[in-house]
């Protein structure tokens, strides 16, 4: 029986194909065997062995994780309130010129500490002391002419008729308008010489030796920046919680190296139109560090709450969008880490008090003395072995 020759091109066709699937086939086991090989750890033996180790069995779970702990504590909570403003003066003063005249001394540059009476500016005083000398010379004629019209009247024995008549004469001869006119001479010629009216630093400077200035003409600004004053903007619905006296911590964006500690000194009664009210804190400044107009953000003490049980803020994690706390259970440094359910109440940005919830059984209250892990924790599964140390990431381990 002949075949066909369209059928040995059919076979001839499966033949291909199945030594192609045949190739691919080889290929792909090849590709595992390498990738088996390459997570595989060889290990020498002493009678020439090579064993193959998964890499998951060459790590120890079991070493302990570096984290940090502290006491939980039971205290005063102290709720705060934040707040944004400026530094201010304690006391600010714009000196003008009460004379005019040229300038002859500057005596102080910007931001120079002056004392009260230290003379700033001196302006030319010559036209001045003609006029007190002018002054002084009426007033001498005028005590002249005094005399000489009251030069018998020691005869008089009546008190009242000798006194009438000296008022007249005193009247007649102009001595009190000549009396006047000598002390606003000293006057004017005190007012070339312009002082500080207190002690402070000197601010926007106006003038230069040589300068002709008129009566009322800006000279310069005294500031008193010890103690400093930080004006704040508080929202109304925080002024109720805050009182006078009460202590805030301040930063300011151009000192960022420190924080300052001041007092709340006044808490303006009218709300302004962006609802808030000023609020003044007193910062001491003796080394000049705080300048007028530095921007301010402080923390104001506000209400208390005494005898509550308190953890860091960092010592609180979310599971599974329940609140939880790590507690150390061991002795000495090493031990585990168990995890507890909680129920936090206040949290003023650095504690969060932790309560009772009788509703949720899996939560408790936490004892004052146990210690809560605030460092390294935050990927640790229940009972995983620890070790409490003081910086975890210089003890190599994983920081929160």
């Amino acid at each position: 029986m002949r075949i066909p020759r369209k059928y040995y091109g059919f076979s001839a066709l499966i033949l291909i194909l199945a030594i192609l699937a045949a190739g691919v086939y080889l290929r792909l086991s090849g590709e595992e065997g390498e990738d088996e090989a390459e997570n595989a750890t060889t290990v020498a033996t002493a009678d020439g062995e090579s064993p193959v180790v998964s890499a998951a069995e060459t790590f120890d779970t079991s070493m302990p994780i570096a984290v940090q702990g502290v006491p939980v504590i039971m205290d005063t909570m102290v709720m705060t309130v934040d707040a944004e403003g400026q530094a201010v003066p304690i006391r600010q003063s714009q000196v003008l010129a009460q004379v005019e005249g040229r300038i002859l001394a500057v005596g102080a540059r910007e931001n120079a500490v002056v004392g009260p009476g230290a003379a700033l500016v001196t302006i030319d005083s010559m036209n001045y002391e003609l006029n007190l000398a002018e002054a002084q010379a009426r007033l001498k004629a005028a005590l002249n002419q005094f005399q000489e019209i009251t030069l018998f009247d020691r005869q008089i024995e009546d008190p009242a008729v000798r006194r009438s008549r000296e008022e007249a004469a005193r009247a007649r001869a102009d001595v009190d308008g000549a009396e006047i006119a000598v002390k606003r001479a000293e006057i004017d010629l005190a007012r070339t010489k312009v002082a500080a009216p207190f002690p402070g630093r000197v601010a926007n400077l106006k003038v230069v030796p040589g300068q002709y200035v008129r009566m009322g003409d800006e000279l310069f600004t005294i500031v008193d920046i010890n103690p400093v004053k930080v004006e704040l903007n508080v929202l109304e619905a925080d002024i109720g919680n805050l009182a006078i006296g009460r202590s805030a911590e301040i930063t300011f964006a151009a000192i960022q190296d420190r924080t300052f500690t001041g007092r709340i000194e006044t808490i303006n009664p009218m709300i302004e139109n962006k609802r808030t009210a000023r609020v003044t804190v007193i910062v001491p400044n003796p080394d000049g560090r705080i300048l007028p107009g530095m921007y301010a953000r402080a923390r104001l003490d506000a209400r208390r709450f005494p005898d509550r049980v308190m953890v860091p803020r960092e010592a609180v994690v979310e599971r599974d969008r329940r609140t939880l706390v790590f507690l150390f259970e061991g002795e000495g440094d090493t031990g585990q880490a168990m995890w507890q359910y909680v129920s936090i109440g206040m949290d003023n940005g650095v504690y969060v008090e932790i309560i009772e919830d009788p509703d949720d059984p899996a939560t408790r209250l936490l004892k004052p003395g146990e210690i809560v892990l605030i460092d390294g924790h935050s990927t640790l599964t229940h009972a995983a072995p620890i070790r409490l140390v003081a910086d975890v990431i210089g003890e190599g381990g994983r920081p929160r």
